[in-house]
């Protein structure tokens, strides 16, 4: 029955709207992709990292490695876009700011010691990373400014703010233990921002299974005139999606930080705001606002992380991958826009009407 129903045009026509289904294609094509061109590409080794301890390696582990930091920031960009109808692209410079205030607080001037306990610098770098994101948000929500250009302040401004926090001088962390959190808990092969990631993922899923957040920022997005009728606030769940982005950022500075123990405000998180807003598009969520699907979000991390790979491993520049990503940007913009849905809807119908006329 059920192969009946997918082997039908309706059937076919639902599969194709499903709100996965171009992440999964996209993952499918890159997986055969590299199959073919080097199944190595595949293969995962375990060896031993400096300390001693033992630790997977491979692409595959470098892709859940490295795209866990998109899919937290995913996280809290799918809820902006959702409701806002718009993207943060200061994601990035907040990350150095939130690197910066965490290693302002655990060394400070020092010599590499620890002088406050991680998670005392961890809690800080939240507050600051979630006033940051309040600042977007009051100047998008209260004084309905476009998410990008409201954002623009902070994605100029950001990495001087965070040279300044720490009088511009590169702190290093001497502690073995911060190198736990962008690394591998001793004993455990699997990379810890993996864990990270998918404790990020419960915790939201939690949220809003539990809360009405979720059909709160949907109801926004579609129509904030008609949700303020209903008894919803629109300005304060725009500034709630910006908050919480805030604090999914915070935890990406964590991340970028424990990875090399200390910052270069220049390079760190350098366009991940790209990612973010692309994984969010690949997710299958409208950048115009309205439904979403963080599920679908963190797989397009994980998607764009895995074509990052594939790039590098086609030994393709660094400066020439966001050339790269910005046509699957196009592809995916031009696909989801009304105009291409409504055609391809027409000539479904079509479709269906000679299947029925035959």
């Amino acid at each position: 029955m059920a192969e009946k129903k997918l082997n039908s045009p309706g059937g076919i026509s639902r599969l194709f709207r499903m709100q996965m289904f171009i992440p999964i294609v996209a993952l499918i094509i890159l997986a055969v992709f590299n199959l073919i061109l080097d199944p190595g590409f595949f293969s995962i080794t375990m060896g031993t990292n400096s300390a001693g301890d033992p630790v997977l390696s491979g692409y595959l582990i470098t892709i859940l490695d490295n795209g866990s930091e998109v899919a937290i920031l995913a996280i809290g960009m799918t809820l902006v876009t959702a409701a806002c109808g718009g993207q943060d692209i200061s994601v990035g410079a907040t990350t150095a700011i939130a690197g910066s205030v965490i290693l302002r607080i655990l060394v400070g001037g020092g010599d590499g010691e620890l002088q406050a306990p991680i998670i005392v610098a961890f809690l800080v770098a939240c507050i600051v990373s979630m006033l940051f994101g309040a600042f977007n948000g009051v100047l998008v929500s209260i004084f309905n400014i476009q998410p990008m250009v409201a954002t623009l302040i902070l994605y100029t401004a950001g990495r001087s703010i965070a040279a300044w926090i720490n009088n511009n001088e590169l702190p290093i962390v001497t502690d073995p233990s911060y190198t736990y959190f962008g690394g591998f808990i001793p004993g455990i092969p699997i990379p810890t921002p993996f864990f990270i990631a998918a404790i990020c993922v419960i915790v939201i899923m939690l949220v809003l299974k539990f809360t009405n957040l979720g059909l709160y920022t949907q109801a926004v997005g579609i129509n904030a005139s008609s949700s303020r009728l209903n008894g919803i606030n629109p300005t304060f769940i725009k500034f709630l999606s910006f908050v919480i982005l805030g604090l999914c950022v915070a935890v990406v500075g964590l991340i970028k930080t424990s990875r090399i123990s200390t910052i270069n405000y220049s390079v760190i998180a350098k366009d991940i705001e790209m990612d973010a807003i692309l994984a969010v598009a690949l997710g299958g969520n409208a950048l115009s606002g309205g439904k979403f699907n963080i599920m679908s979000s963190v797989l397009g991390a994980y998607v764009i992380q895995f074509l990052t790979t594939t790039l590098y491993k086609l030994q393709v520049s660094s400066d020439a991958l966001p050339a790269y990503k910005a046509v699957v940007v196009i592809v995916l913009v031009v696909i989801s826009a009304p105009a291409v849905k409504a055609k391809f809807a027409s000539i479904g119908k079509k479709m269906r009407a000679r299947k029925e006329a035959a």
